[in-house]
């Protein structure tokens, strides 16, 4: 019996195109996405590195782009929130029949971009539906590696077989999956969060 579900953000509850920010940084000159450029955005997502440093460090190597301009290339991929999502949301939360968490790859820029475009009553609508709402920045931890299922199962006396777990990236629900997570692997193009109890995986 399923007891905990744990969702991802982006693609599941906030749309998301993926492929914005590398259109809007080609667009401004960065011809080439190199391993460098793909390691600094992983330890921004992990919080090894501060906003000021990555966006720093990105400025050293293209000192032709604005800061302002690199913000918003780097935020083009939030798209919106749909209402319907929040209200199934707070349905579940309410019912109390499940606890439930949030396990996000995100970074500074981006949760404070959702925080101030979405306002602060609607941002904490959407936090205070959870028990525990972990973000990859702060805990210092990232999807898919193993370690991060593995804090969230531990912190919280969760049993890998009674836990269910919704992510659009195959790699993350893969991982779940080898430690005993039930997961759905949903995709964003075809499927909606607010179906969940009609997948078959999750019964």
């Amino acid at each position: 019996m399923i007891k905990n579900i744990v969702f991802d953000f982006g693609d599941v509850f906030i749309n998301l195109d993926k492929e914005a920010t590398f259109r809007r940084l080609k667009e401004l000159g960065v011809k080439e996405f190199t391993d460098e450029l793909l390691k600094l955005g992983k330890q921004y997502e992990m919080g090894i590195i501060t906003t000021q440093e990555f966006v720093k460090t990105f400025k050293t190597l293209f000192p032709s782009i604005s800061e302002i301009d690199f913000k918003n290339a780097w935020n083009s991929m939030l798209l919106d929130f749909p209402p319907h999502r929040l209200s199934f949301l707070k349905v579940l939360a309410n019912s109390k029949k499940y606890r439930i968490f949030l396990l996000s790859n995100t970074n500074d820029l981006h949760i404070s971009w959702i925080q101030k475009t979405w306002g602060r009553k609607l941002f904490s609508e959407f936090k205070n539906c959870f028990e525990k709402f972990y973000l990859s920045h702060e805990i210092h931890l990232r999807k898919p590696n193993k370690d991060i299922y593995e804090f969230v199962i531990e912190s919280n006396k969760l049993i890998p077989e009674e836990t269910f777990f919704v992510d659009d990236t195959e790699e993350n629900t893969i991982i779940a999956n080898s430690l005993g997570i039930k997961s759905w692997n949903l995709n964003p193009n075809s499927e909606d969060v607010v179906d969940l109890f009609s997948k078959k995986e999750f019964n």
